[in-house]
């Protein structure tokens, strides 16, 4: 990160560098409740402990965010798909010059000399080295250190203070009380014997091998050989006949898809199998563009411990679809770091230089102690510098991780998803799997059964409820289906941790529902209430669970769409399996995007760029999916009814309706 010394840019505060204190009303500006889960509070930090104190600056515009997305997203705009330029985003979003200056006054006036004062090259932040006594006078704050189960140290105080003239310029100051949860992958092969805990382990199950023992339906002597098992062995050609998916054929410089992975690590070994098994118009050594992100390697031997599977899957099903299109692989932190601190933070410091330093709703960027440090002071790990907008963002990204929403502090999480606004803004595409877990989040995660409440019964939504992102769940079909039946929501008994493994969806607690999103919740409460008690959380979610509900009734709803995401064949370790979850349907549509976004390039338009207004907008470009639900939480969960559901959204794809509504679009 590069810093400019604010002493040239407000040399007018000179004379007040060495004036005595002044005294001023202070008040609260965070304080948390009690130690975050798996958290201790250890010994006061000694006094004379150097700090690297961060000061957050207010962002000017946020709130306006969503209505300028709109703008370029809605069908009915006229500036649909005129997006913006990254200059552009970070200019109509910087702080005032007005919320610098006042926090540089209060810093001087509390005698913080000038010369140690420097601004972001963003803007976005103030940055401070300072003896933690000063810190604690500056902040009214008392910092110790806090114990990790696992035995991580950070440094943190349970609530500081701040002048009420400076409290509006500023967001977050760190060292504070935020802590960063974990990061777990959400994708799953059978197994008999694995145990869950957190994170989930994998499970395999290997394919059945006794065809006597098996029926196929009457329907199924009707269609190619290649598509008559597909209610047990989902492969290229079920998708493709599922979805009306036509053979790619398409290659340019512009419309890569992008795959986010860490801690998992593909095989080239296993790819090769796969295309040789499944996708045989892919050549061997067919691999990705490795984007490396602090450290992030790949690929690894077929039996590492590494690869267990979710990279394999990704790439498998990404290739088959789009090739003789490239994927772009965004390997995420170095092995060491991967899924212990930051959440996507590292991912999006890559993509957007200016995310490292940026503030919103009152969280700052990337600080040390918190997030993710690189270098990696452990031993082996990634020993560069953080990565600050290294890598251009492919237009299309499909993530299969993440954690439950609660997981995260509620500011933490809407930074992060305005960062998802900032790049939908710039024409970028984000399909997040939803979960598989029905209304839980895992098995360990913040109760036994990975629901709220001390009795676990309230529902836990995932990180993808985000707003800016497109929310995917999973269906599937049956032993006894063929691709021309409706498919079901995905559910299943995967052995013991999962004997509910089903489709994640319901109703997020951080965010209400946009308006894009309005009528079809409407629709969905007045024709299928699902008769469960609910609540309405506020807006820092401090209610939840309030009078007996078990889900916010308020909230926007996910997913947004579906695609299959059970029995998928593919190889891992050099073993041929089985495959559930959405980490599967994500890919389905980031690999759908990315075609539909050559359509567009061949014909002189841009991306589609953030496609949920457009979407809603048009239902009927998708098979409505009414067969299904997702338990969980001691609860029945929802249930997949006509339009759309908290368990499969709009439905799965209807790739032909889908290309003819956004070539019609400018």
């Amino acid at each position: 990160m590069r810093f400019t010394l604010l002493v040239a840019q407000l040399a007018s505060f000179a004379a007040v560098c060495n004036a005595a204190p002044t005294p001023t009303p202070y008040t609260i500006h965070e304080k948390r409740s009690g130690s975050p889960r798996k958290w201790s509070r250890g010994e006061r930090v000694e006094r004379d402990s150097i700090l690297p104190v961060r000061i957050g600056l207010t962002q000017n515009n946020l709130d306006d965010g969503y209505h300028h997305l709109m703008d370029v997203s809605h069908p009915d705009s006229p500036n649909f798909g005129k997006h913006w330029s990254k200059e552009e985003v970070a200019d109509k979003f910087a702080p005032t010059a007005e919320a610098v200056q006042a926090v540089y006054d209060w810093l001087v006036n509390s005698g913080v000399e000038a010369s140690t004062i420097v601004h972001s090259e963003n803007k976005g932040w103030l940055a401070i080295d300072m003896p933690a006594w000063q810190a604690e006078e500056a902040f009214q704050a008392e910092y110790y250190e806090h114990v990790h189960a696992t035995g991580n140290v950070r440094v943190g105080c349970d609530e500081y203070s701040l002048p009420d003239s400076v409290k509006v310029h500023i967001n977050y100051i760190t060292p504070g009380i935020k802590l960063t949860p974990t990061l777990n992958k959400k994708v799953v092969k059978r197994t008999g014997s694995t145990k869950y805990g957190s994170p989930p382990g994998p499970m395999k199950w290997l394919p059945p091998h006794e065809p006597g023992k098996w029926t196929p339906p009457a329907e199924a002597s009707t269609l190619p050989a290649d598509l008559q098992d597909c209610g047990r062995n989902i492969t290229p050609p079920c998708l493709k006949a599922l979805y009306d998916i036509p053979n790619a054929t398409r290659k340019d410089s512009v419309n890569m898809l992008g795959l986010f992975e860490s801690g998992d690590i593909y095989s080239q070994d296993d790819l090769n199998s796969f295309f040789a098994e499944y996708a045989p118009n892919v050549p061997q050594g067919t691999h990705p563009k490795l984007d490396s992100i602090d450290g992030g390697e790949a690929p690894v031997a077929f039996d590492s411990d590494f690869n267990t599977g979710e990279s394999d899957i990704d790439m498998d099903i990404g290739f088959s679809l789009i090739y003789p299109q490239t994927i772009t692989l965004y390997q995420v932190d170095d092995n060491i770091e991967a899924f212990t601190d930051g959440g996507f933070n590292t991912f999006l410091d890559a993509l957007d230089g200016s995310y490292c330093t940026y503030s919103a709703y009152g969280i700052t960027g990337d600080t040390p102690g918190f997030d993710a440090e690189y270098p990696d002071p452990a031993s082996g790990g990634y020993k560069g510098n953080l990565m600050c907008g290294t890598y251009t963002p492919t237009r299309v990204i499909s993530v299969s991780y993440g954690l439950s929403e609660y997981d995260a502090p509620v500011d933490y999480t809407k930074r992060q998803c305005n960062e998802f606004m900032k790049l939908g803004l710039q024409g970028h595409t984000f399909l997040w799997a939803s979960g598989d877990y029905g209304v839980a989040s895992f098995p360990g995660d913040d109760n036994d059964n990975g629901c709220l409440g001390d009795t676990g019964d309230i529902y836990n939504p995932s990180f993808a409820t985000c707003p800016y992102i497109t929310s995917v769940g999973a269906t599937r079909l049956y032993d006894t289906q063929t691709v021309k039946d409706p498919e079901s929501a995905m559910q299943a008994d995967l052995g013991e941790g999962a004997e509910l493994f089903a489709s994640t969806g319901g109703f997020a607690n951080y965010f209400p529902a946009p308006d894009y999103q309005k009528s079809a919740l409407a629709t969905y409460f007045a024709e299928h209430d699902p008769g469960l008690p609910y609540y309405t959380a506020n807006t820092n979610a401090t209610n939840v669970g309030a009078n007996g509900g078990v889900y916010n009734r308020a909230g926007r709803g996910l997913p947004d769409v579906s695609a299959n995401g059970a029995a998928f064949r593919a190889y891992n370790n050099q073993v041929d399996y089985h495959w559930y979850g959405t980490s599967l349907s994500a890919p389905i549509w980031g690999s759908i995007i990315t075609l539909i976004n050559e359509e567009r390039t061949a014909v002189g338009k841009g991306p589609v760029g953030f496609i949920n207004p457009a979407l809603y907008a048009n239902p009927m470009v998708f098979n409505d999916i009414v067969n299904g639900s997702n338990p969980g939480c001691n609860g029945p969960g929802f249930k997949a009814v006509s339009g759309w559901d908290p368990v499969t959204g709009l439905g799965t794809p209807k790739y032909p309706s889908l290309l003819k509504l956004f070539l019609s679009l400018p």
